[in-house]
């Protein structure tokens, strides 16, 4: 499998063929993690920069460790120490960064779009690690992987995405990438965070604003953050009568199907979109999630940097 591509900017543009390529490609790395050395030589002498423009703690640090255990050259860029703060601008700085013959660019920035501007500018690879409220593809192919090893093939599963949507870089790749393997997808939340428009986003997706009737059926709850940063505190009253109405609760898992699930991308708000007894509870694979993360990204960096697959022992499919 290769990539059409040279950059990975968002799920909306990939292909499902794209999609399942990466994700079983990442499920030959995550047997790795289970290995006594978890690293291998492939990224040797190549060079990886995280280009971080915005607070990341989960994301940087698994692409970090992605390229760690791929034995990348890894520089970390911090726009607080950078000449942002002097007035550069993003391009002249990528463009500064590029001219030292970088392999890879991992970009978080505030800007939607900014991901796709820079992968015009510059001749490395770029992979976006969320750009404002656009995407934030790892993050879906990591949801995806991990919906995947609970329930196989996705073709007609029901996932409830829930809470904040309207600024959610998240819900869009997930949306993206779930119904191009054709899972059915319900957006639940007030309507100041989940408006009805969002329902254009595919044949599969409809909006919910009540919570009960949108887990009835469900087989995945993915439960969202509330964005404060992004003014999204103002879409409610209160915490507590938002968890109050669409707080993922004891009492609300206790309705699923025995089967059903719950996901968060992190950082969770805990007591506000989720109970801190679900959070830790038996029905959540948050922390699969996380490890699933470290797996896509290295699958991601290998493929672009023209790694073969076959090298790999071959599809995990």
């Amino acid at each position: 499998m290769i990539l059409a591509n040279k950059d990975v900017l968002g799920l909306e543009e990939m292909p499902a063929e794209e999609i399942l390529g990466v994700l079983d490609i990442a499920a030959q790395f995550r047997a790795v993690f289970d290995r006594p050395v978890r690293s291998v030589p492939i990224m040797r002498g190549r060079t990886v920069v995280n280009f971080f423009h915005e607070p990341s703690t989960r994301t940087r640090i698994s692409f970090e460790l992605a390229e760690k255990r791929l034995s990348a050259d890894i520089v970390n860029f911090s726009a607080a120490t950078s000449s942002f703060k002097k007035g550069e601008t993003l391009r002249d700085t990528a463009e500064n960064l590029a001219a030292m013959k970088i392999d890879m660019l991992i970009v978080r920035h505030g800007s939607p779009g900014s991901a796709r501007y820079l992968a015009k500018v510059l001749e490395c690879s770029v992979i976006n690690a969320g750009d404002g409220g656009h995407e934030h593809p790892t993050q879906g192919l990591l949801d995806i992987m991990t919906m995947r090893q609970r329930l196989g093939d996705l073709r007609g599963r029901k996932v409830t995405i829930i809470g904040d949507i309207a600024h959610s870089r998240v819900a869009r790749s997930n949306i993206w990438g779930l119904t191009k393997l054709g899972a059915e997808v319900t957006l639940c939340g007030p309507p100041t965070m989940v408006p009805g428009a969002l329902a254009k986003l595919g044949e599969k997706v409809r909006v919910e604003h009540d919570l009960r009737t949108a887990v009835a059926d469900a087989d995945v709850l993915n439960v969202l953050r509330i964005q404060l940063e992004r003014g999204a505190g103002k879409g409610f009253p209160s915490n507590r009568e938002y968890h109050r109405m669409y707080g993922i609760t004891e009492d609300v898992v206790h309705g699923l199907k025995p089967e059903a699930f719950v996901m968060h991308p992190g950082p969770m708000n805990r007591d506000v979109e989720i109970a801190s007894e679900v959070a830790d509870g038996p029905r959540q694979v948050i922390l699969d999630q996380v490890a699933n993360g470290v797996a896509v990204r290295m699958a991601l960096i290998y493929l672009l940097s023209g790694g073969d697959p076959r090298a790999l022992g071959g599809s995990t499919a």
